[in-house]
């Protein structure tokens, strides 16, 4: 007898169990999958999204389409949860992996109606998984990550699906120097953190080709003070994380006066301290001062005397990419800096106005670790589009560091492990062979939609297809421009084996959690 599955709608009360349950799981997850079917590959749709705050989002991102998306069954919530641990882990595949998804319990349903058990069903798709990654291992080749023209190449097949295909050389080339300029070895490991080390900045105006990697920082900020420096060559910054103001009483503290001459003293004692605070600082001679905290106008008037520029109120994550690129160290009391403390790796400080904004740039850093890209471009929709398809760009340039393989792409990776996997379907006894041989007829999903998407005809291309990697030729996959065939090894498009690996086994393992799970 098959174990009863209870979904409670708690929008409605409804309560839903049995089959009814386990066919609205699955119709919801194939909802999910069908909204974004057509973003997928280069001849790929923009959709046209409002935001709740009135704003517009224009993307065939797949994530970042599901982020907008408002929905209460926990079935599709579950699908959405799938793109964003996707755009984590790999930082790209979003869309490939929810429509892989969806189309491996579509084909659940079919198992169901033959009444075979859940527990069959999980245990056929976790051996055809296990076979799945195999495959995929067998046909990926090694790169040489040091080669520029091998990785420009691997980037641009990534955002050759995207908006910002028609600059791919450019943004390839930001992609792979952004994430080259913050990786960096400890303990004999690899780290790149390209969430904290390389931000994007976006600034309307100018034209996408002015875009640029900086080798530093850039902050959206001004000087304290009208008559600082704002152009300072290899300046010595100190960076602070506490205020250059009097210091205020932690508790409720209440203060009675009696006499005039007790107010004029209270004044002179706030002095005192902001001028002592000032004093230990200028006694290490630095240029540049950026706190986290504010600037009273007493310090900045003894900061100034001593031909020290100031910086206040600057991010917490700004300061410590500050710190990474230039070498200082973060300090939270004045009293304990030390010449150590000083950063000097930076080669130019300069203020520079761009449109009505003034910016700061901490640029010409000697081995930064940390790295500025700005972005330019027509309108603040195209940039956060933009922005998108560069973060995708430097995931799968970061990928390739940590895990140097490739396999195939234009569906040529699925498509091989589909027919693969039918081959062994054959060997397996008992009715288990059906659901293993529905994950690999699924898998056809991803050259199928890439042939609709172009505006070819699927039976008769995918029979095709069928027939080539039937033969061995691991490499055939879809021309996304013509929905041909095409060889991967000449059309260039490969993609890094990391993302191929975590689309097959998140879009498999929630095939066998989401159609039978119990959510009350």
């Amino acid at each position: 007898m098959q174990a009863p599955v209870v979904v409670m709608n708690t929008n409605t009360g409804e309560r839903q169990t049995g089959r009814k349950a386990q066919l609205s799981n699955i119709a919801a997850a194939k909802t999910v999958a069908d909204i974004i079917r057509s973003c997928l590959g280069p001849k790929a749709m923009l959709k046209m999204l409002l935001d709740p705050m009135g704003g517009i989002v224009l993307t065939n991102d797949g994530h970042a389409i599901l982020r907008e998306i408002e929905v209460s069954h926990p079935a599709a919530k579950s699908m959405i949860e799938l793109s964003r641990t996707q755009d984590e882990e790999v930082g790209d595949g979003t869309t490939s992996v929810i429509i892989l998804a969806g189309e491996i319990l579509a084909q659940a349903l079919p198992q169901l109606e033959r009444n075979i058990h859940p527990t069959i069903i999980i245990a056929a798709f976790k051996k055809a998984l296990k076979d799945a990654l195999q495959i995929i291992e067998e046909i990926s080749l090694p790169v040489d990550i040091h080669d520029d023209k091998e990785m420009n190449k691997l980037i641009s097949s990534s955002i050759g699906t995207k908006y910002v295909s028609r600059w791919s050389e450019l943004m390839c080339g930001l992609a792979l120097k952004a994430v080259r300029t913050v990786s960096w070895d400890v303990n004999g490991k690899t780290e790149v953190d390209i969430k904290r080390y390389a931000r994007v900045e976006k600034v309307p105006g100018g034209e996408i080709e002015d875009s640029r990697v900086l080798d530093g920082v850039m902050l959206n900020k001004d000087i304290t003070h009208p008559k600082m420096r704002r152009k300072i060559e290899n300046p010595r910054i100190i960076l602070l994380d506490c205020p250059l103001e009097y210091k205020k009483g932690e508790s409720q503290t209440n203060i009675e006066i009696s006499k005039e001459e007790d107010w004029e003293r209270i004044l002179q004692i706030e002095e005192e301290q902001v001028k002592s605070m000032c004093d230990h600082i200028l006694a290490l001679k630095p240029d540049l001062v950026i706190t986290e905290k504010g600037v009273s106008d007493i310090a900045q008037h003894w900061l100034l005397k001593g031909n020290v520029t100031a910086l206040r109120r600057v991010r917490k994550t700004d300061n410590n990419r500050i710190a990474r690129a230039t070498g200082a160290t973060i300090v939270n009391r004045v009293e304990d800096l030390v010449e150590s403390d000083v950063g000097t790796h930076c080669g130019l400080f300069e203020i520079e106005k761009i449109g009505d904004e003034y910016f700061t740039f901490l640029t010409k850093c000697k081995d930064p670790k940390a790295c500025t890209v700005l972005l330019r471009g027509p309108s603040k929709d195209i940039l956060n589009e933009i922005e998108r398809n560069l973060q995708d760009a430097m995931g799968v340039a970061r990928n390739v560091m940590f895990h140097p393989r490739l396999s195939p792409g234009g569906g040529a990776t699925e498509m091989a492990v589909s027919v693969r996997l039918a081959q062994l379907a054959k060997s397996i006894e008992g009715v288990q062979q059906w659901p293993y041989k529905a994950v690999a007829e699924a898998l056809e999903v991803i050259p199928r939609t890439l042939i609709q998407n172009a505006g070819a005809s699927p039976v008769r291309v995918l029979t095709d297809l069928r027939a080539k990697h039937a033969n061995g030729q691991h490499s055939w996959g879809i021309n996304g421009d013509t929905g041909a065939l095409a060889d991967m090894k000449e059309y260039g498009v490969w993609e890094p084996e990391a993302i191929k690996v975590q689309s097959m086994k998140t879009a498999i393992e929630v095939s066998f959690l989401i159609p039978w799970s119990r959510v009350c």
